[in-house]
């Protein structure tokens, strides 16, 4: 039996161009557009465009500054790596990169797999933690496209997987190893590290998202094998539209931070892009220094050798037939649909029998 994994994944351009960039945020606000009420899709669409050229001038100068994005190459490395680690392990597979916002999309994932002959899909988002506008919808728009050509294939999905104890791993060696290199003392009291998460709008959260707990959760397990040195929790914001978003916002963080140094590790992302390479390594570096701070940023450890078997741990148990619940999954409580599984819904505990009455 052969199986498609689909690696899913945002999307960036990867050259400055304005066309690519206009289309590229238009797909982004129109995806999101039940953030805003609107009395037809026509008037959601005309408002995303309008969103997406008031946006346009100031990414496109971002991608120009960083040379373009590097996303997509370093994602279709990791969707071919992650191939590798799995037919050592003896897996009849085939990886499928699929983007949400850019090319190869989604539905050009679903096809080129249906036009090898899998058998079965295995959806995997690359957001470690899970978000509706992120693995949730990408995971959906996926089984879309799959049932759009055959309803009958069977589809797995995997949502949230920051709790992958490997990973954690990873990400924690790497923050130590950067420290290390740039002679900097994490548990120094004039060093802070800032955990930088990508923010959502807080309508996700009032609708039930657990996104910001997540958040926390694992920014609290790293800092733990790290040595518990202080930290603090900001959020990278894309306010474009007149809604509240997490807090507090990475940059007003830094400028009330009583110290002389941060070091900023940015959670949500496993790819270098205009994030990071300009979000944080431009504006937020500017802002610290400014504030009389010297600033350092973790990078993404994106080719690191132990992220494809994460990766390969991940969809073991759908691949080798197993119940997943013994790599402690769940059934996802954010996609609540048959064959979405989770390592971040809470384990059921049976209720305690009640006492005898003797």
């Amino acid at each position: 039996m052969t199986t498609g994994v689909v690696l899913l994944n945002f999307g960036e351009p990867s050259e400055p161009d304005r066309e690519a960039v206009v289309d590229y945020l238009e797909r982004i606000f129109m995806a999101n557009a039940d953030l805003e009420e609107y009395e037809s899709e026509e008037a959601a669409r005309e408002r995303s465009r309008k969103l997406a050229k008031r946006r346009a001038p100031g990414l496109i100068e971002e991608y120009e500054e960083i040379g373009g994005s590097p996303l997509n190459e370093q994602a279709r490395l990791q969707t071919e790596t992650l191939e590798d680690a799995l037919q050592k392990r003896g897996f009849d597979v085939s990886t499928y990169l699929g983007m949400q916002y850019t090319e190869p999309f989604i539905g050009d994932a679903a096809d080129a797999a249906h036009e090898d002959g899998v058998d079965r899909v295995i959806g995997l988002p690359i957001y470690p933690l899970c978000g509706p506008s992120t693995n949730v919808i990408a995971l959906d728009e996926l089984e879309e496209e799959l049932d759009a050509l055959d309803p009958d294939i069977p589809f797995q999905a995997i949502t949230g997987w920051h709790k992958h104890p490997g990973y954690n791993r990873v990400r924690a060696e790497n923050i130590d190893s950067y420290a290390e290199e740039a002679g900097v003392d994490l548990h120094d009291e004039d060093t802070t590290l800032v955990f930088s998460a990508h923010g959502t709008p807080k309508h996700y959260l009032e609708e039930g998202s657990r996104y910001d707990i997540y958040v926390e959760e694992y920014c609290s397990v790293v800092a733990s094998l790290l040595g518990s040195p202080d930290y603090e929790i900001g959020f990278q914001n894309h306010e474009n539209r007149d809604i509240p978003w997490t807090e507090p916002e990475v940059e007003d963080l830094i400028e009330e931070l009583d110290t002389e140094r941060v070091v900023v590790e940015p959670v949500s992302f496993l790819h270098e892009q205009s994030e990071t390479l300009s979000e944080l390594d431009d504006e937020l570096k500017e802002e610290a220094e400014e504030a009389g701070l010297d600033f350092y940023r973790v990078p993404i450890p994106h080719d690191d050798e132990r992220i494809p078997e994460v990766f390969a741990d991940l969809v073991e148990p759908f691949l080798a037939d197993f119940d997943p619940e013994y790599y402690q999954y769940r059934q996802c409580q954010c996609r609540d649909e048959p064959g979405t599984m989770c390592l971040n819904a809470p384990q059921e505990t049976p209720h305690a029998e009640s006492a005898s009455d003797d």
